[in-house]
């Protein structure tokens, strides 16, 4: 009774996550009731909306009132854009939804950011006030520090999920959902409500009214999607982390040139495996309860030039910031100048989404002029009808050389994104151009070499052709369910042996 107490009371040190042993629990309890509930729709939907605030409270504490909010007011939002008559009402309408969602974003994202530099241009000492703490106090009586304002985990994720279906239901690409309880789940369901991927209502809401589906070979595809996820998780990414990747970037100048270098390789298959592995976790659970979240990833570091790259990376996002910001903005349909502007805008407002830091905003503008350059490099090839390579399109040689390029200029710009700062980024820099310490590769090798190991193996199975890796998921998918059990007591027994004694968050909550 303790324990069960323990998983449905939120703890700030111990948050739900799908690593955590609490979590498992929770999905048996869920699965339990569910497949007495699952063959009647509205009370299926009703039972996932009520189990996706709970695990969102688990999650994040009090902040779940605020996606009830986020609910009520798109919702609402959604039927009045869709039954006014007049297109000006429309647009009205469509200008609150995306004012109250960005504007509840900001406030919780972007306070500090817009305090301090109104303090630094100004001269002035204003302060950030938490609204909702210093309501709390005064309505029931409660402690809470106003003085600081706390992210809500999930809230840039489903923010845009929002925003996307006012803005479909504007453009007349869908209908807006007739029942709160429907549109309350869609917005909340849990798998992928606090790391994505961003899904749109077109794509989900049709599945809330077909009847439960679940093939057998579906559910080998889930349980697969399931344990890849937590190895890449806990295996590759917690390890890497924990046991040299934080070192490096929390003090680089302790640390040599090519050891800051291999810090900087294992926090770009740290992040990969990550925020891949919590997306496979969401899919496969998903699908465990008959619904199908979009593909997130494809291989990224397979990429052969940076506009494939964000074909492959947080594809959810990629094609947001395509539809409702790049395209509005005009797009390429306005010239090269235009469109190379708009290119950059996308990409910086991309890299401010992650963070209001400038080290996000530069890392954004890194992709973004690698964007540009692509598009202008293609725009040369076509206009002097030549490829300038002596190797011919699609040569192994060639295909290795983009490959190499692409992944490094990506990895390069990995620093900004994950330093603490903008001091650390610069010394992680300093150290890799000007103290390498060639000398000391081999016993750094040796000293690491767990972790290298890991590290090289990671990328190995990452770059594998992707036919192999369609061979052993479907040789995993036609094992009989006897060999699923073992495979899953062997990754829980391998899981449990490497685990860290604290867990670590997935990197992508705290965006």
């Amino acid at each position: 009774m303790e324990y069960l107490k323990e998983i449905l009371l939120y703890s700030e040190d111990k948050p739900m996550l799908f690593t955590r042993l609490h979590f498992w629990v929770f999905f048996t309890i869920l699965l339990a009731l569910y497949s007495i509930l699952y063959r009647r729709k509205a009370l299926r939907n009703a039972y996932l909306f009520v189990m996706s605030l709970l695990f969102y409270y688990l999650s994040g504490g009090y902040f779940f009132t605020l996606l009830i909010f986020s609910t009520i007011a798109d919702y609402t939002l959604g039927h009045l854009i869709y039954r006014s008559q007049k297109r000006l009402r429309k647009k009205l309408f469509v200008a609150v939804s995306v004012g109250i969602n960005l504007g509840v974003l900001s406030y919780f994202k972007y306070s500090y950011f817009f305090t301090g530099m109104i303090n630094r241009i100004f001269g002035t000492d204003y302060h950030v006030v938490n609204l909702l703490a210093q309501w709390s106090n005064q309505l029931a009586n409660t402690s809470f520090d106003i003085g600081t304002i706390i992210l809500p985990v999930g809230i840039s994720f489903y923010t845009f999920q929002t925003i996307s279906y006012t803005v479909d239901i504007y453009r007349g690409k869908i209908k807006p959902v007739n029942n709160i309880i429907d549109f309350g789940f869609y917005v909340s369901f849990f798998p992928q409500l606090v790391a994505g991927p961003i899904v749109r209502a077109a794509e989900f809401v049709p599945q809330l009214y077909q009847k439960f589906n679940l093939t057998r070979k579906e559910f080998g595809h889930a349980l697969f999607l399931i344990l890849t996820g937590l190895l890449k998780k806990m295996l590759i990414s917690d390890y890497i982390s924990i046991n040299y990747v934080d070192r490096v970037f929390e003090a680089p100048l302790s640390y040599s040139g090519f050891e800051n270098v291999m810090a900087v390789y294992g926090y770009s298959l740290q992040i990969y495996c990550d925020f891949s592995g919590y997306t496979d976790i969401a899919i496969g659970v998903a699908l465990l309860m008959g619904f199908r979240l979009p593909v997130n990833f494809n291989s990224p570091y397979k990429a052969t030039h940076v506009t494939d790259f964000w074909r492959r990376w947080h594809i959810s996002l990629s094609s947001w910031l395509r539809d409702y910001l790049y395209i509005p903005l005009g797009g390429n349909k306005k010239g090269e100048a235009r469109r190379n502007i708009n290119i950059m805008v996308t990409m910086l407002l991309g890299g401010l989404w992650h963070g209001a830091h400038l080290r996000f905003i530069i890392w954004g503008g890194i992709h973004g002029l690698a964007l540009v350059a692509h598009k202008i490099w293609l725009s040369i090839r076509k206009k002097m009808k030549t490829s300038f390579s002596p190797l011919r399109e699609g040569h192994p040689m060639r295909r290795f050389f983009s490959v190499f390029v692409t992944f490094h200029v990506v990895t390069a710009a990995w620093i900004f994104f994950r330093a603490q700062n903008m001091r650390k980024a610069k010394q992680m820099i300093s150290q890799i151009l000007y103290d390498f310490e060639t000398e000391l590769i081999p016993t750094m090798l040796f000293s690491y070499k767990e972790v290298f190991a890991i590290i090289a193996a990671g990328f190995i199975l990452h770059w594998l052709p992707s036919n192999f890796k369609e061979k052993y998921r479907g040789w995993f998918i036609r094992t009989p369910l006897a060999v699923k059990i073992l495979a899953v007591i062997v990754v829980v027994i391998i899981l449990y042996q490497v685990k860290s004694a604290a867990i670590q968050p997935f990197i992508y909550f705290k965006f």
